[in-house]
């Protein structure tokens, strides 16, 4: 059908979930969701699946139809529907995978981002020659133009703790993503005093899991939390070097907040993670 999007971001995606849930805890079907607008079932169903936009008009129909009364929720819906600004990820759009696209976009439009590491430094706070490394060590091996596109794409990333309104940012790295030299020495030396500058931050804190603190058993899984413009639209992401997985079910949701609580408690307050990176940086 003439006007369908071929490839919705994230963003839109999810967009379109939030509507069908509102429309299944509603007790509604398609049909009927569709006689309230005066459309055709599928053009709900287009809209359910990210492959067509909303107006905000539409879209405060269907949420009084669906007898929701979260104000708050609706505006942000209705933000979600109405902002259709492209951001600096659009340059890369046909030359890197979709996942890269989308996880930029949601740390752009995250109320705050929380990101927990085990075996490298979190992407938004790591060096050109860092990131390349991670990067080179895929099998099979980049082409040298992509592997530079992801580089690139990665240091636009940083655009998040840069600026009039930075978006504050928590990262928790166990001490192995700290000592594994991606890198070089020179390389981590560089990279571990990168951390502690940007760790100076107001808005940046990073704490460390020590090697030998007791009972921390640990996830080991790497995760980022992106707040939403209300907890309801959180999103979970487990970051790799290649992809990214988005979690939106409020079920693991919470789970992963619990996750983060436990792993926030267990980490070293900041100013000691700082003394502890910075007795890591001496011995390079």
């Amino acid at each position: 059908m003439a006007g369908l999007r071929r490839e919705p971001t994230a963003r839109q995606l999810r967009l379109g979930v939030e509507l069908r849930r509102l429309r299944d805890a509603a007790g509604l079907t398609g049909r009927e969701a569709a006689a309230s607008l005066g459309v055709s079932s599928a053009q709900i169903n287009h809209i359910e699946s990210g492959l067509t936009g909303v107006s905000e008009e539409r879209l405060r129909r269907l949420t009084a139809n669906y007898a929701c009364t979260d104000e708050e929720l609706i505006s942000a819906l209705a933000a979600i529907a109405t902002n259709r600004a492209k951001g600096w990820w659009e340059e890369f759009r046909g030359s890197l995978p979709t996942p890269f696209l989308d996880l930029a976009e949601l740390e752009h439009h995250a109320t705050f981002l929380r990101e927990i590491q085990f075996l490298h430094i979190p992407g938004p706070l790591q060096t050109e020659d860092y990131a390349r490394s991670v990067f080179s060590d895929r099998i099979p091996e980049l082409p040298y133009e992509e592997l530079e596109l992801r580089v690139r794409h990665r240091m636009q990333r940083k655009t998040i703790l840069e600026g009039p309104d930075p978006t504050p940012y928590e990262a928790v790295i166990h001490e192995a993503a700290l000592r594994i030299r991606v890198g070089d020495r020179a390389a981590s030396r560089v990279q571990l005093a990168t951390l502690l500058d940007l760790s100076e931050a107001d808005h940046v804190t990073v704490r460390v899991i020590p090697f030998d603190l007791d009972g921390f058993g640990g996830s080991w899984t790497a995760m980022m939390l992106a707040g939403g413009a209300v907890p309801r639209l959180d999103t979970a992401v487990r970051d790799a070097p290649h992809t990214a997985a988005f979690i939106d079910s409020e079920a693991q949701l919470g789970v992963i907040r619990t996750l983060f609580r436990r792993v926030e408690a267990a980490s070293l307050e900041p100013e000691r993670s700082r003394d502890f990176i910075h007795r890591l940086a001496k011995e390079l």
